[in-house]
């Protein structure tokens, strides 16, 4: 399995990610980002809703490590949407990251009335060259059909909620037509997958740990899993997926556990909980 892909404006990102969602403390991204840079992640997804873009940015520069290894992925929160508050939420994201450009900016929800002028903002950056690629997360393909009939620049990244218990193949469908490349978080259910029977019993046939097979499940579809743990072991555990494949009847059985169960929010009700 190939260990990066080509996003439709032919940026090259890497085929999975180590994600920064609740992990706040100095001590827990130190720990984070060393272990995951030392197990082979090139590919860091963070949000300036999560509070550690100043913590990842410091620890960058003391652990030395190269810019240019790095695919560095930030997103504009909801409350900085609109077009001069976008500007100036991603000026500050850079700041805080210590960072001169930006690999992926991603809109982190559909705010209605002001993902447009949030996009146009961000393309503004993009063709000035600040950041390597735009995307969006947690949109459905109506809020896709409507940004890309009236934006110049096509989203490469769709970040959505997505998991055995979770496939969303009419919106994957959709990306994929589009050449909108899928990522996903909670790419482990938040951990509750790890105690189905029947991923048990496929981890038990391969000689691999539930989420190994998950993970792989996800890069089989051609999606980017971007699983989020402080712990070394696990974080070394989710990267070694490289060295085994999941037959085609496998695939098709994982498939099926879908059960359109969320552990997240639904995209089109977020605004009655953030």
């Amino acid at each position: 399995m190939d260990n990066a892909k080509v996003l439709n404006n032919n940026v090259v990102i890497p085929s999975i990610g180590i994600g920064f969602w609740q992990v706040r403390s100095k001590k827990q991204v130190v720990t984070t980002l060393s272990h995951a840079y030392e197990t082979g992640y090139r590919l860091i997804d963070t949000a300036s809703a999560y509070g550690n873009e100043k913590e990842i940015g410091e620890i960058i520069k003391k652990l030395g490590i190269p810019r240019e290894e790095l695919f560095i992925t930030t997103k504009l929160w909801n409350s900085d949407q609109g077009y001069q508050s976008t500007l100036q939420a991603f000026k500050k994201s850079l700041k805080n990251l210590q960072l001169d450009y930006l690999d992926l900016y991603l809109i982190h929800w559909a705010v209605q009335d002001k993902y447009l002028d949030s996009w146009r903002a961000m393309e503004k950056l993009y063709n000035e060259g600040y950041i390597r690629a735009i995307g969006v997360c947690n949109f459905q393909i109506s809020h896709l059909n409507h940004l890309i009939s009236n934006c110049n620049v096509v989203p490469t990244i769709n970040q959505i909620e997505y998991h055995p218990y979770l496939v969303q193949n009419n919106l994957h469908d959709y990306c994929l037509n589009k050449n909108i490349q899928v990522e996903a978080w909670s790419p482990l259910g938040q951990g509750q997958l790890l105690n189905d029977c029947s991923l048990q019993a496929l981890a038990e046939k391969y000689n691999k740990s539930v989420a190994q097979v998950i993970l792989k499940w996800h890069m089989h579809k051609g999606v980017i899993p971007i699983p989020k743990s402080s712990n070394p072991e696990r974080i070394k555990e989710n990267f070694n997926v490289f060295d085994f494949s999941l037959s085609d009847e496998d695939i098709v059985m994982i498939n099926k556990l879908n059960e359109n169960r969320r552990f997240g929010p639904h995209p089109e009700h977020f605004h009655l909980i953030f």
